[in-house]
């Protein structure tokens, strides 16, 4: 006689996930549950709702690195555990952290003596070294003007209206005046006679940007610091250059040498650079290094003695882990000089593919340069029917991430598509995007002008009521994108309220 036995509810180790009762229970979202669940349903239930993430490898909106060797994911779980703060548990992490500082500051050309160790810290990111760069120069110049008994309540930073949103956090965060030079039509990046001409006496530093986040353009430094000299030399000011190289640090280095941009120039006083960008290592790793010890105040160092010598710390956070620092230093004793540029040859080379692939289509206008970062930024020649905004949902279905987005003003009118070039995007990837942008662009074509036949609509009806004013093709443009601006927001909030 066999005997057979009933299995319970909670009795769930002779049950697969997807036979029990946690598959048919909605968990609750804003509050933690009553009870625990199996790890293996709690596994399976979380990995199957981030199924629905895009794929990183597919995301060519972000900068950030979504690939490394196998041999760094393991260094990386080895150490997950590790806190980076606990440096007198941690000595050998604090260590390959200043050789980082330092191969890094060598590669910025610091100008370093022989056995001189340089000045930098490693950070969470590019944001948080934008903001201790700032924070440096706002109390270097309040410093000299309270030894001079001058007002140093109203400091300024002048910059591009292409920087990124880091820049604007810390000029509000730490009440700093942002003084953008507006862009134009076809130069999308900050203009050094511009910006020396808006620098006065309370200007901390000018910002000038190594990879502009819109086009990849380089921001001409060099021109930038013979201006400020000039200037400096007639006003007596003293007014110094951070250069935010978080997408360009990494790549200016092995694909351009000569380019002059770093420590070479004597009012390049910081610069700052994304180790989880062109460095190679995934999210949230990024570096800021001063060029001598006299560029950052010694009052804004914290010194502890946790290894029984002093141990200076210049960070926002305190804990943080330890595994991206780890890899950071993988990938530079990994690839050495060599393998960087090689590496950034081919993001190069593959980005030109894409660019004259996108040329022969005939439909695109390239905004992006075969020099700066490996991106491509193109527009539509003629979106009088449909425009970038509707190409960049529709790539979605062939589960591509490509951004469209508005230029900053006063170049507000122009809407761009980008595409960045990370170490993973192949030739064979670049091509095929080309031909769903083809495929993207046949469909396009069959379909009615949704937004052109509503706002035809809208003239008709100010026309029958006497109120209608004729609209130049740029204002039309700028009332499209506004309308698919308006409309994606409001997807992403309707997908945010059903989550």
């Amino acid at each position: 006689m066999v005997l057979s036995k009933t299995a319970s509810e909670t009795d769930v180790s002779v049950h697969s996930t997807f036979a029990s009762r946690y598959v048919r229970t909605s968990l609750p979202r804003f509050k933690m549950p009553e009870n625990s669940i199996p790890k293996e349903a709690a596994y399976q239930i979380i990995n199957d709702e981030l199924m629905l993430d895009g794929n990183p490898r597919l995301n060519l909106a972000s900068f950030v690195t979504t690939w490394m060797e196998p041999e760094c994911d393991k260094l990386i779980m080895d150490s997950i555990n590790k806190n980076y703060v606990d440096m007198d548990e941690y000595p050998v992490t604090t260590e390959l952290q200043n050789r980082c500082v330092n191969m890094i500051a060598h590669l910025f050309n610091a100008p370093l003596g022989e056995s001189e160790v340089a000045v930098g810290v490693g950070t969470v990111g590019s944001s948080e070294a934008i903001m201790l760069a700032g924070l440096a120069f706002k109390r270097k110049w309040q410093n000299k003007r309270k030894a001079e008994g001058k007002p140093y309540d109203k400091p300024n930073i002048v910059t591009g209206a292409n920087v990124q949103v880091c820049w604007e956090k810390f000029a509000r965060y730490f009440e700093v005046e942002l003084k953008e030079v507006k862009l134009r039509e076809g130069y999308y990046v900050m203009d050094p006679v511009k910006a020396v001409e808006m620098v006065d006496e309370n200007t901390i530093c000018v910002a000038a940007i190594l990879g502009s986040t819109l086009n990849g353009e380089f921001e001409d430094v060099k021109l930038l610091n013979d201006l400020l000299i000039k200037k400096n030399k007639e006003t007596g000011w003293d007014t110094p250059i951070h250069v935010d190289a978080a997408s360009g640090g990494f790549i200016a280095p092995f694909l351009y040498p000569e380019l002059e941009w770093d420590f070479r120039l004597p009012l390049v006083k910081s610069i700052n650079v994304s180790g989880h960008k062109y460095g190679l290592v995934y999210a949230g790793i990024g570096w800021v290094i001063w060029r001598s010890k006299e560029d950052l105040p010694e009052e804004l160092i914290f010194h502890i003695n946790y290894l029984g010598a002093d141990q200076p710390t210049f960070t926002l956070n305190f804990s943080k882990g330890s595994s991206q620092v780890i890899a950071q230093y993988y990938q530079l004793i990994r690839l050495g000089y060599e393998g960087y540029r090689n590496v950034m040859e081919n993001c190069h080379e593959n980005a030109i593919v894409l660019k004259e692939g996108l040329e022969k289509t005939g439909r695109f206008n390239i905004v992006s340069k075969d020099n700066g970062v490996p991106l491509v930024a193109f527009s539509l020649k003629d979106n009088k029917r449909h425009d970038e905004f509707e190409i960049s949902e529709m790539l979605r279905r062939f589960g591509w991430i490509v951004p469209a987005y508005t230029m900053p003003a006063d170049a507000q009118h122009i809407t761009v598509l980008r595409v960045v070039i990370r170490e993973d995007f192949s030739r064979t990837l670049a091509e095929r995007l080309v031909i769903d942008i083809q495929k993207v662009l046949h469909e396009l074509d069959t379909l009615p002008a949704k937004v052109n036949a509503k706002l035809a609509m809208a003239e008709e009806e100010e026309a029958k009521s006497g109120t209608v004013v004729k609209k130049t093709a740029i204002e039309t443009q700028r009332e499209v994108a506004a309308f698919w601006k308006k409309y994606v927001s409001e997807r992403k909030t309707n997908k945010n309220k059903i989550c």
